[in-house]
């Protein structure tokens, strides 16, 4: 895809996946690439990543207050204590995507974070690359780098599941690690 910035309803210049369906255009205006250095936002972050892997994200942009409920609004201590009856649960609900491996991942790593002596989020930060050049196009824009190969590395190394390079990318463009907007769009520049 070599897609270069489109017009929105305001004539706004963003990049082109945020006019592809009414639920992008908020997110990609008021939360994509903007920086989350809590926890919790990161867990939040971590945790639809990984349930995104193999759908579309708008499958998982709305089904995010189900996961907000269902996951308890994403309190590392909450889900970290998570056992039996809340996995049936979860397996239960029809709100989220059921899949028990993504449903395991999502609690273990909630226990991983809550060992994590420095806290996710700095720990996420702590692999922010420098600045890069802004993508001119779509093309330009890549599925992984160096930075998240090597945060995939240590979250994993830290039993972290569900984290590999490419959905730690997205966790780095999601949560403003990186500034993916393109050079054009209205929001590039406000990560960070």
């Amino acid at each position: 895809m070599t897609a270069k910035v489109a017009a929105g309803p305001d004539n706004a210049p963003r990049c082109p996946w945020a006019l592809s369906a009414p639920e992008y255009l908020p997110y990609h205006d008021a939360e994509w690439g903007r920086p989350v250095r809590d926890d919790i936002g990161l867990f939040e972050r971590m945790t639809l990543e990984a349930f995104q892997s193999g759908l579309s994200w708008l499958t998982i942009l709305r089904k995010r207050q189900s996961f907000r409920a269902a996951f308890a609004g994403f309190d590392l201590a909450v889900v970290a204590r998570y056992g039996e009856e809340d996995r049936a649960r979860l397996l239960a609900d029809a709100g989220i995507v059921r899949n028990r491996a993504k449903i395991e991942a999502a609690i273990g790593n909630a226990r991983a974070a809550m060992a994590l002596p420095e806290g996710l989020a700095t720990l996420a930060w702590s692999f922010a690359p420098e600045p890069a050049p802004a993508p001119r196009t779509m093309a330009d824009v890549p599925s992984t780098t160096p930075a998240s190969a090597a945060l995939a590395r240590e979250l994993k190394r830290r039993s972290f599941a569900f984290v590999g390079p490419t959905t730690a990318y997205a966790l780095m463009q999601a949560c403003g690690l990186v500034d993916d907007h393109l050079s054009d769009c209205q929001w590039r520049g406000m990560s960070r």
